[in-house]
């Protein structure tokens, strides 16, 4: 008997009645429960200090879009999607001790991402809006893709390792910024990652190579894309943006950092309020990059 046949036999009618009626959330949590072996490893890379526990934000940003949506996911999932998620399920669970754990977190954090946008609306509804008096529903807004996927990646333990890999290469650049920024007003000269300024050495730490900064801007470009509604193609031409901005903030935090570490001293609350508020401003203003909406959209409206 083929499979077609089976399927409808009147036994197995009932039950498959039951599979496809199944909630989207039970289909979530079953794919959260085949990858505990990774939710265990980000776990276990978090306790033992061995990276940034920002991770963890992601992560509640994921579960409050789940939490917004509940009651509009789909009925019926997107095959494509849901034939991706158990694609990527099944490589994660083969991968596992034959691959990096970062390379099979990664699949599974994607798999578990497609898994979601199976089930995700294509649209959400938006805050009501007022006008002449009366409150009107405003337009349907889309639920991206992209920042959906960008969030679970960004829920891996990601900073130690890009630092590694990536923060000699980034403070080597941010020194040299710097020093064309500092030329004018010190005789400064740059020495590998490091900075010479009238015979004072300062050192250009992981710290000041921007990897916290640029985890945080495209954290903040993902969360605001979704609650804008920001469809995929404004997503994609607003993330020059991100680097843009995390690049030139973290080369303005430096700079000022190395002026002050060049002078008389400053206090130590004076460098850490000088990150933080680099750090405020640059994601203030990916917020509102990443959520302005498009002229034409408010000259239609």
């Amino acid at each position: 008997m083929s499979l077609p046949l089976m399927l409808r036999h009147p036994r197995l009618q009932p039950w498959s009645l039951r599979v496809d009626r199944a909630p989207a959330l039970a289909w979530i949590a079953l794919q959260t429960l085949a990858l505990w072996p990774t939710w265990r490893w980000v776990a276990a890379r978090l306790q033992d200090g061995s990276d940034d526990p920002l991770g963890v934000l992601a992560l509640l940003a994921l579960a409050a879009l789940v939490a917004v949506l509940r009651r509009d996911l789909r009925c019926a999932p997107r095959l494509g999607w849901l034939m991706a998620a158990g694609v990527g399920t099944l490589a994660a669970t083969l991968l596992r001790g034959a691959a990096p754990a970062l390379v099979t977190s990664l699949v599974a954090v994607l798999a578990w991402a497609a898994g979601l946008l199976a089930f995700l609306p294509d649209a959400r509804r938006g805050a009501m809006r007022a006008e002449g008096g009366v409150l009107w529903p405003a337009p349907r807004l889309a639920v991206g893709r992209l920042p959906v996927l960008g969030l679970a990646v960004l829920a891996l333990p990601l900073i130690a390792s890009l630092q590694f890999y990536a923060g000699y290469p980034l403070r080597v650049l941010t020194a040299e910024a710097s020093r064309w920024l500092l030329a004018p007003w010190f005789a400064v000269v740059r020495e590998g990652s490091s900075l010479n300024v009238g015979g004072v050495l300062v050192i250009v730490d992981a710290p000041c190579s921007g990897v916290q900064m640029a985890w945080a801007g495209y954290f903040t470009a993902c969360a605001v894309a979704l609650w804008a509604g920001r469809r995929d193609r404004d997503f994609a031409l607003r993330l020059p943006l991100v680097g843009a901005a995390v690049l030139v903030g973290n080369v303005l935090r430096n700079s000022v950092l190395v002026a002050l570490e060049a002078g008389p001293g400053a206090a130590p609350w004076l460098h850490e309020a000088v990150g933080l508020v680099a750090l405020a401003a640059v994601c203030a203003l990916i917020a509102w990059g990443m959520g302005r909406r498009p002229a034409i959209d408010r000259v239609c409206s």
